[in-house]
């Protein structure tokens, strides 16, 4: 029987941002709305969408070989899964997420020492407790099936809870008292999955992939030919990830520059090198970037 290897992938909100990560690392998934075992092209591959909460659980007892959740899942289900590197982004950006004490903005509570025997709303019912435990607080600590945002003011003193930007808290009138954890998503193993060497090197070579994947987002390549007496103005003027690649035109007139920069730069960039005198300039997307 050919190897293959057991995917475990988050479905929900990091669904979306996850399966383009690996599109641009070079699996394409196919997801169906009727089913929850999308197709890969890869053949090696089998893959299942499920809960984030859930996936280090199931790495953990086998049932998956490697797959893709939030640090945060890692240590609210004390899973003892091998980290085989961080992936950091997100539903909306590449950036760490933060579980976060809230209470309502009118709330006299100024620190976690002002819960002391209130009642706190969240998913992350041993993350929370432990926090409380670190800061000596002794709070009446309740799973919230949803809507937690909700549930201040009639239904507990304060949550704890999961941001990106902090909007959804504020449109809520919630007030952020503390941070309790920074996190990020992160590529794992099952144990025991990792010491078998065809799956170890697989899924090695997937995780440098999705690292350059993500690399490549919010970058572009940029190309232009440059005259010899021009090259120095120009080549002050790049920022790049490494020193950018000149070779010499054909003709020997100039040079073409070849550079990696952030696609936010590039609207002010490039005004800046057509004055310094480069020409032909070429911006192109970017699925991969190995170091």
């Amino acid at each position: 029987m050919a190897n293959v290897l057991k995917l475990g992938l988050p479905k929900g909100s990091l669904q979306e941002s996850t399966l383009a990560i690996f599109k641009k690392a070079g699996w394409n998934f196919i997801v169906s709305s009727r089913t929850y075992t999308p197709y890969c092209d890869d053949p090696e591959l089998e893959s299942l969408l499920i809960r984030a909460q859930e996936i280090a659980r199931y790495v953990e007892q086998g049932i998956f070989d490697a797959g893709i959740t939030g640090k945060d899942w890692i240590l609210e289900n004390d899973a003892d899964v091998e980290e085989v590197c961080e992936l950091v982004y997100a539903k909306a950006s590449l950036r760490p997420v933060r579980w976060v004490l809230a209470v309502p903005e009118e709330s006299p509570v100024k620190s976690v020492k002002d819960l002391e025997g209130r009642h706190i709303s969240t998913e992350v019912v041993n993350l929370t407790r432990k926090y409380l435990a670190r800061h000596g607080v002794k709070a009446e600590v309740e799973f919230s099936w949803g809507a937690t945002e909700a549930k201040p003011r009639l239904l507990s003193d304060a949550i704890v809870e999961v941001t990106e930007t902090g909007s959804s808290l504020r449109a809520n009138k919630l007030r952020i008292v503390d941070t309790i954890l920074n996190s990020t998503t992160r590529f794992i193993a099952n144990r025991e999955a990792y010491q078998d060497p065809w799956k170890r090197q697989k899924i090695d070579n997937m995780a440098r992939l999705l690292q350059s994947g993500i690399m490549a987002t919010g970058h572009v390549g940029l190309k232009m030919n440059v005259s010899s007496e021009k090259l120095d103005r120009v080549m002050a003027m790049l920022p790049a990830m490494k020193t950018p690649t000149v070779s010499q035109l054909y003709d020997g007139s100039g040079a073409a520059v070849e550079v990696i920069v952030e696609e936010k730069t590039v609207r002010e960039i490039i005004p800046g090198l057509i004055q310094a005198g480069a020409t032909d300039i070429i911006e192109y997307p970017l699925n991969k970037v190995i170091p």
